[in-house]
């Protein structure tokens, strides 16, 4: 059996009372933001759709799961522990943002295969740019997702390692590393030279494969199993590293990325992972 939590920022009674009539009884508990059902044995295609519906959060978890049966959690960056794609908001200034991130939402909802190609395609079209820019984005643009927070604040407190690995770029990950407290980041790193980007991506291209290996890796690290990690993504290049998760998220992401998740968030902040867990 299951226990089932809904929740949305401001949860309404109709809602509840939709999801009551479904299990056949009122909710265990009733939050402003929450509701919960224990004892639940639905199947999740039904709890889904009825979320849909609803527009609330909805998670079936496994009677008594708690955070503590996790060793990592592991994070995309951008539109995921961010709010923004960074690359987009690089090519703003070059006047190329819509270009860019035409490629960008593409290859975030699988219809670009070759995502190194399209990498390439986009951060050509950076060159000549200033350095200085990617301070600005940082600075100006760059915010954190809502609940982050909140959640890796819980994550440490629980013993969790907190992985950020990402598509995007090395001056932004490493930056995040020390504000928030990371343990990990891997990333891609763009060529300067003479402090102007060159349009070019250096090394090897963190792609979908090697998301995948630095989260097995990683769990080597620690010597633990892939199942006992938490993945959160939004985009197709998050697939094949949430296929090896024990708990796979999809935030606010693309329906090919819903579709293949354990769990979906579409109108909660981050920290809304942490009331799937029992105490």
């Amino acid at each position: 059996m299951n226990r089932l939590v809904i929740q949305h920022p401001q949860l309404g009674d109709s809602a509840i009372i939709a999801f009551a009539g479904l299990i056949g009884r009122d909710a265990s508990l009733r939050t402003p933001a929450l509701a919960e059902w224990q004892e639940v044995d639905l199947a999740r295609e039904t709890v889904t759709a009825l979320a849909e519906a609803q527009q609330v959060d909805a998670a079936l978890m496994p009677a008594g799961a708690r955070l503590t049966d996790y060793r990592l959690i592991v994070f995309d960056m951008d539109s995921t522990l961010i709010t923004i794609e960074c690359i987009d908001e690089i090519a703003d200034y070059a006047g190329r943002k819509a270009e860019v991130a035409a490629i960008t939402e593409a290859a975030m909802r699988g219809e670009i295969t070759d995502f190194n190609e399209s990498l390439r395609r986009r951060v050509a079209l950076l060159a000549g740019l200033s350095e200085d820019v990617l301070q600005r984005v940082y600075d100006e643009r760059l915010r954190l997702s809502p609940g982050v927070e909140p959640l890796l604040a819980g994550a440490h407190a629980t013993g969790l390692k907190v992985l950020l690995v990402s598509g995007g770029f090395e001056f932004f990950t490493s930056r995040l590393r020390t504000r928030l407290n990371l343990d990990f980041t891997r990333s891609n790193t763009l060529g300067i030279h003479d402090g102007k980007l060159t349009g070019q991506v250096l090394g090897e291209i963190v792609n979908a494969d090697v998301k995948r290996r630095i989260v097995e890796e990683t769990c080597a690290q620690l010597g633990c199993s892939p199942q006992q990690a938490i993945v959160v993504g939004d985009g197709a290049n998050d697939l094949k590293m949430m296929g090896i998760a024990g708990l796979s998220v999809a935030y606010r992401a693309k329906p090919i990325v819903r579709a293949q998740t354990t769990q979906a968030i579409n109108h909660c902040g981050l920290d809304a992972i942490l009331n799937w867990f029992v105490d």
